[in-house]
């Protein structure tokens, strides 16, 4: 993937990063979700302005580019990995291993000393093969409906 590149994102970004987090959702997370869960999950979609808003947070959003936005990471002051998304056409292209090891590096400079998320059973397999353990299976109900993720965190 000699084209993609990182770079920090910026609340402009935001109307693409909406989308792209619903495409996400819909083209990637089918593989392991049921329909209901996938509708269930991208009623989450958080709107542009949602996305613009959380900037003033002290995250770190880094997004990945290709010809397009590829995926974007966000990492709260803490190193909680917010949200990781790639768009489905760029699964498989090594966008999330990008994200991820750039904001690892990037928050191991800032004094943090470890990440952690709540990983979809898509996601989840990313994260192993860079380092984060599973500590549980997380099962709660968006808008009546089952779904799970998994908790999963590195010490860096």
């Amino acid at each position: 993937m000699t084209d993609l590149r990182v770079r920090p994102g910026t609340a402009a970004d935001a109307p693409a990063l909406s989308a792209l987090y619903e495409a996400s959702v819909r083209g990637l997370g089918a593989r392991d979700y049921s329909t209901e869960q996938v509708e269930a999950w991208a009623s989450l979609t958080p709107p542009p302005e949602a996305l613009a808003g959380r900037m003033a947070d002290g995250r770190m959003r880094l997004v990945a580019e290709l010809e397009t936005v590829a995926g974007f990471i966000d990492v709260e002051a803490d190193g909680h990995v917010d949200l990781l998304y790639v768009a489905p056409e760029a699964a498989g292209q090594g966008v999330a291993r990008l994200l991820l090891e750039t904001a690892e590096a990037l928050a191991a400079a800032q004094g943090v000393t470890r990440l952690y998320a709540e990983a979809s059973e898509t996601a989840r397999p990313v994260f192993e093969r860079l380092g984060f353990r599973v500590t549980a299976r997380r099962d709660f109900e968006v808008a009546g409906v089952p779904i799970h993720n998994w908790a999963v965190e590195k010490r860096l």
